[in-house]
């Protein structure tokens, strides 16, 4: 900086992410919409309410222009994804069952960045983004707060009509004949998943939509006749909530041998996994160089200078990782969910040897993520934060951000959990 320039003055949405204390949340209006559209009574005190950190009781502020910068870089890695280098590149280190296309996009794409001075920072790639439902009812059950603020344009009030746009759009990138007639939703017991409520919502909408919709358990689908089934009967398309991202494990076998066969669309897939949320893909993000050999132009490698600095560690590096470690975030290349995951500046000598020994893990350049001044018992308190990007085939669906306190996002925070953003 020179003597005679002034240091950048802090942005309207930085005052308001200080210093507004507003409880925007009604949680009466999102208890009484979420209630009404399941039909239940009790969805709150049933789902909600044993999931006390789920929801924030305030907004998060941020700028138009870095709500701009974050929609163009993701505009900027779809350019990239699509390079026939790139992908070459990324499948070709997968295994064979990656390559076989399934069709669709990826639904519910999750880009997540931290709202860095600078500008806003990809932390990561994410191809089942939980919350997206949630945070639908979440954003229009947001009173007016601090006259400077107004919402982002994208995602509340078309939301319903987006998402059963989206997956009639896979069904028809997996070449389905006549108009999708059933959806499975399937993870691993959902009944447990913290993000159960979620999937109650998602089936609700696609049968207002005039789709059936079952939420099951990946170990009670059927392979047979050339179909895959539950609940004896035939499938069009899964909503794919499964963390076995390559479809790899035993129990996962009847959704395998359909996704191989081509009888079923699978959305999220294991393609979609490999092309972008795998993490190894991110060392490749950041190396222009690496980009352009891979037919990135010049401008394009340009555009993508909002994705940290990101390389594999490996027994070469890792002296050299341990002794600079203050500025790197370490993550499993597969990994999700922020677990096992570190942040230099905490990690002990025994889980860095951990992590060299298990191998696959990335070494991400350390950006800081965003804060947020919320109230608790009466005292202010500073919380981390990080902004999601829901996405479907480059465009906006929804977003969100995490208020969370510890080294990654999670849901058990006091002020913490889902909040909306708005543009300041």
């Amino acid at each position: 900086m020179l003597l005679d320039e002034a240091p950048p003055r802090p942005s309207a949405s930085h005052h308001l992410n200080e210093g507004c204390q507003c409880v925007t949340l009604q949680r009466d209006v999102l208890r009484a919409a979420m209630a009404n559209e399941i039909g239940d009574p009790a969805f709150w005190t049933t789902y909600i309410e044993p999931r006390p950190h789920l929801f924030a009781d305030v907004a998060v502020f941020l700028s138009r222009e870095q709500l701009l910068a974050m929609t163009r870089g993701v505009a900027a890695i779809e350019e990239v994804i699509a390079l026939p280098g790139f992908r070459q590149a990324v499948l070709g280190r997968a295994p064979g069952r990656v390559h076989r296309s399934n069709g669709p996009r990826g639904a519910f794409m999750g880009f997540d960045f931290h709202l860095a001075p600078a500008g806003p920072q990809l932390i990561e790639i994410n191809t089942n983004a939980g919350g997206a439902f949630l945070n639908a009812y979440l954003a229009r059950a947001q009173q007016a707060c601090c006259g400077e603020a107004e919402r982002p344009a994208a995602g509340a009030e078309r939301f319903e009509a987006d998402v059963v746009a989206m997956f009639r759009a896979e069904w028809a990138l997996h070449g389905g004949m006549g108009p999708l007639q059933r959806v499975v939703i399937v993870d691993d017991a959902p009944t447990t998943q913290f993000l159960y409520p979620e999937f109650l919502l998602a089936q609700r909408t696609l049968q207002q939509a005039g789709i059936a919709a079952d939420i099951v358990d990946a170990v009670d689908l059927e392979w047979r006749d050339g179909a895959l089934h539950a609940g004896g009967k035939a499938v069009d398309l899964v909503y794919n909530r499964l963390v076995d991202f390559g479809l790899d494990e035993t129990r996962h076998a009847a959704l395998r041998a359909a996704y191989d066969a081509g009888a079923v669309a699978v959305t999220p897939n294991p393609e979609t996994h490999a092309l972008y949320a795998d993490k190894r893909n991110l060392v490749l993000l950041s190396d222009g160089a690496a980009l352009q050999r891979l037919g990135a132009s010049e401008e394009l490698v340009r555009r993508l200078d909002f994705v940290p600095r990101t390389i594999e560690v490996s027994a070469d590096n890792a002296a050299a990782l341990w002794d600079g470690r203050k500025g790197w975030f370490f993550k499993p290349a597969a990994g999700y969910g922020s677990k096992a995951v570190y942040r230099g500046d905490k990690i002990t000598r025994g889980a860095w040897a951990e992590v060299v020994a298990a191998g696959g893990y990335v070494a991400q350049a350390f950006a800081a993520p965003g804060e947020r001044v919320v109230t608790v018992d009466g005292t202010a308190q500073r919380r981390k934060v990080d902004v999601r990007l829901y996405t479907y085939a480059g465009s906006l669906l929804m977003t969100t951000a995490r208020i969370y306190q510890g080294q990654a996002t999670n849901f058990r925070t006091p002020g913490g959990g889902f909040a909306p953003l708005l543009v300041a």
